[in-house]
């Protein structure tokens, strides 16, 4: 895991994941899906199929890990990446070359035929950054709940200088 962390992460400041899984369906009706290759790879890069509150395609994806489990075909999940890179090239930036790193296990998960699941450093996690911002602003220019933590010790410059950090 830090191997891949490592190769993710093109900037000390830029490591912050955004990670996916697909096929994301209810327990009884998985079993009337039949699941592709395709399928997954598009459900993969969906924003619905994210496990962060914001969209990918309001970033670029600096770099992207798939990694593929279930009896397939390496040739076909690499055409269909490639295939994504090519349709979708404005969402990924072209100063890193290679940047998509597939894998793939073919004892499938249980209960599923096959699965993916992305882990992609996308410029897009910043919405998450400024939302969180938004709410801390308001709630320290209220001072809320601020006494908990200068009476364990903390100064109130701490928070300023987080806050700067962060923009």
């Amino acid at each position: 895991l830090r191997k891949l962390a490592v190769n993710m992460v093109p900037f000390p400041r830029l490591h912050f994941f955004m990670p996916g899984f697909a096929p994301l369906t209810a327990r009884g009706s998985q079993q009337y899906r039949a699941l592709s290759v395709p399928e997954l790879t598009q459900q993969m890069f969906d924003a619905k199929n994210m496990m962060a509150a914001c969209d990918p395609r309001h970033g670029r994806y600096l770099t992207v890990a798939a990694i593929f489990r279930g009896m397939m075909s390496m040739k076909e999940v690499d055409e269909q990446m490639l295939n994504v890179q090519n349709k979708n090239s404005g969402y990924f930036v072209e100063w890193i070359p290679n940047n998509v790193k597939v894998a793939v296990c073919d004892i499938a998960p249980r209960g599923l035929t096959m699965s993916a699941t992305f882990i992609g450093n996308t410029t897009a996690i910043q919405e998450i950054f400024k939302r969180i911002s938004e709410q801390f602003t308001a709630m320290f220019r209220r001072k809320a709940f601020l006494h908990w933590y200068t009476g364990e010790g903390m100064d109130e410059m701490e928070f300023t200088e987080a806050e700067s950090n962060m923009n």
